[in-house]
């Protein structure tokens, strides 16, 4: 790939190995709600991941945002090749 990603390839990447991520933890139909927040501006990355699973998910929702977010990030950096 010729120079940097585009702002537009790096917010997908990132959602989607954050959507990965908790998919990957708790069936989609089984969630409350989740929401994966994710801007790409001026170089820096934010990443907010909120997941809101039933009462009995054995995967504590922290957990689960926190590994997801790790997973946008080093899938950005994939991206450029870090």
């Amino acid at each position: 790939m010729a120079g940097e990603p585009s702002d537009e390839a790096v917010v997908e990447t990132a959602s989607e190995a954050a959507e990965g991520v908790v998919l990957s933890r708790y069936r989609q139909a089984d969630l409350t709600d989740f929401d994966v927040a994710v801007t790409f501006e001026d170089g820096v990355l934010e990443v907010d991941v909120y997941v809101n699973p039933p009462e009995d998910a054995e995967a504590d929702a922290d957990e689960v945002a926190d590994e997801a977010a790790r997973a946008a990030r080093d899938a950005v950096d994939d991206l450029f090749g870090e």
